[in-house]
């Protein structure tokens, strides 16, 4: 207990107040017994009576039913809600409409390049993503059934009509010769004319219904299942914004060292050609330093590509105007450390998770539906009342005589009925009691899928946490080794110069520049994704945001100089020539 306490002090001082409840809560649960415990002999010493008694640590958990609840309900108080309205600033970025169509090139031709942040991609991400508004709608669609099922509760009423109006309309005659020598028959003639109108009330009310509860009971739980949806949709929408928004910084870092490494490219050739002229370097090093260039402008050209398709998927996600392109606008940073540890990472997991709540939900929903088969074979009564009224106007009329006059009628009539009526199916043949335990077997198989999905939400909090700290011993190393690879840089080329070492040594050396740049950024990268990664997995936003660092107020001088010129685009069937 004195360790729940504390757990619930530092769960309340970390502001985590879900957390900090849950722990209190433990604490004042009862000791669940142990199952294999054996009781206490009589005459024991009393050393063997303080010994702690040894509890497996499945015993020592608590059940997830008794910390949620059977039919736990959704907190929307432990997410942030989406945002409903664009930014300021940003109100031009909004959704095209979602049947619209482009049918002209000028349509989707890209007009605009629009800088933006990753907060500003996550606000147009909640208003414009159609996948998210997918999921709402869902979420309004379980509300309207959940309403349809609690209107089990009330009578119906229906108004019917079998003639509106009708109109009958016939004649008939039959002739009959009593006598062969009599030369006139008896004619026997029959005429209708009637319009009729007839109109039924009628009123029905369920007095018991087994089917009912369980079925309102399901329905509402589909309710929530949808809401828990909704929430779940939100956290991936974020995590995968947040995760394609570093792409795009990686991508441009990509760019931006390509860039670098073809301008050390020039100014390696620039050196080789002058020393070739001079006399005191040969051709092997002019081409040595331009089989370099190729290969940074290859490796420029590969960073264009990903850069202008993460561009892409981020407006894809943001569900922009066709002719907009978004851009990062922040630069590639550490976004912060990760502050809580990896055991309170994981609890917190456990206690914010919708995945948990939705297994718990499915093991309602089943139970539920078991109960509805059962009453299937239950007696159902319902009162009926029934009232119709008629109405007729016309004749129907016999005549012995062809000349003789037909005279009108009018009727109207008014009924009432009451009654109870009484429904029992007696045999079925099993199927009832077969659903039933179909259904009882399919919550038995959610039992096992929570056990499946707790384990995997573990596995997932302590992947992420691990390659947090891998990412961050990166950081550190390929910190040092981008510096390392710029004064071995400096130092080569000082050689070359000199003419102690040869072209070999600079390019060899401005490669592995390239490469440790291109391992630095993808580890900040790699980090960053990994922090956002646990923001989803836990449920918590306990990051420690990072001091800004400390840049020199002038731009430093040196190769950024020296301008990449664009190359042209030569169709690939003439590229090898």
């Amino acid at each position: 207990m004195k360790r729940s306490l504390l757990g619930a002090a530092l769960f309340s001082v970390l502001g985590l107040p879900a957390l900090a409840d849950f722990a209190r809560a433990q604490s004042a649960m009862p000791a669940a017994p142990s199952s294999g415990a054996t009781p206490a002999v009589k005459g024991a010493s009393s050393n063997q009576k303080s010994q702690p008694a040894l509890v497996p640590a499945a015993a020592a958990m608590p059940l997830a039913p008794q910390v949620k609840g059977a039919r736990p309900r959704v907190n929307t108080k432990v997410l942030a809600p989406a945002a409903t309205s664009l930014a300021p600033g940003l109100e031009d970025l909004a959704a095209p409409p979602s049947l619209g169509l482009p049918v002209k090139p000028s349509q989707v031709r890209i007009q605009e390049l629009r800088p933006i942040s990753m907060r500003q991609a996550e606000n147009l991400a909640e208003v414009n993503n159609p996948n998210l508004k997918a999921v709402a709608s869902q979420v309004e669609q379980a509300q309207s059934n959940l309403r349809a099922r609690i209107a089990l509760w009330y009578p119906s009423l229906s108004l019917g009509s079998n003639a509106l109006p009708s109109y009958l309309g016939g004649e008939s005659s039959t002739a009959n010769r009593n006598n062969v020598r009599n030369p006139n028959p008896n004619f026997n003639r029959t005429t209708a004319s009637i319009w009729q109108m007839d109109a039924t009330l009628r009123a029905s009310w369920q007095l018991i219904d087994p089917s009912r509860t369980p079925t309102i009971a399901a329905a509402r739980d589909e309710f929530e299942k949808a809401k828990n949806q909704y929430l779940i949709a939100l956290r991936e929408l974020r995590l995968q914004v947040a995760q394609t928004y570093l792409d795009l910084q990686q991508a441009d870092d990509g760019v931006r060292i390509g860039q670098e490494s073809v301008r050390a490219s020039l100014v390696s050739l620039r050196d080789a050609k002058a020393r070739f002229q001079a006399g005191v370097a040969t051709k092997l090093e002019v081409l040595q330093a331009e089989t370099q260039l190729a290969r940074d402008q290859q490796v420029l050209t590969g960073f264009l590509s990903s850069q202008s398709i993460t561009r892409r998927v981020l407006a894809a996600q943001l569900d922009l105007p066709q002719t907009i392109t978004p851009t990062a606008s922040d630069p590639s940073l550490v976004l912060g450390v990760w502050s809580p540890s990896l055991q309170e990472s994981i609890v917190a997991a456990y206690a914010f998770r919708e995945e948990l709540d939705q297994a718990l939900l499915d093991i309602s929903i089943a139970n539920s539906n078991a109960n509805a088969q059962l009453a299937q074979s239950q007696p159902f009564l319902s009162i009926v009342n029934s009232l119709s009224a008629g109405r007729s106007n016309g004749y129907t009329s016999q005549s012995q005589s062809l000349n003789q006059d037909l005279s009108g009628q009018y009727s109207w009539s008014v009924n009432n009925s009451i009654g109870l009526t009484f429904d029992w199916r007696l045999f079925d043949g099993g199927a009832a009691r077969a659903r039933y335990r179909q259904e009882k077997q399919r919550a038995q198989e959610n039992v096992f899928r929570f056990a499946d999905r707790r384990d995997s939400i573990r596995r997932d909090v302590e992947e992420s946490f691990y390659e947090l700290e891998k990412n961050n011993r990166n950081i550190t190393t390929t910190a040092q080794e981008v510096l390392s690879a710029r004064e071995s840089l400096r130092l080569a080329r000082l050689r070359f110069q000199a003419g102690v070492t040869t072209q070999r040594e600079v390019v060899d050396t401005q490669r592995d520049l390239t490469q440790a740049e291109v391992r630095y950024s993808s580890a900040i990268s790699d980090y960053n994704k990994r922090l956002v990664e646990l923001q989803r997995r836990t449920g918590l936003d306990q990051i420690a945001s990072c001091s800004l660092p400390t840049l020199p107020a002038n731009k430093p001088v040196g190769s950024s100089a020296i301008p990449v010129e664009p190359s042209p685009l030569i169709p690939g069937c003439q590229a090898g020539r």
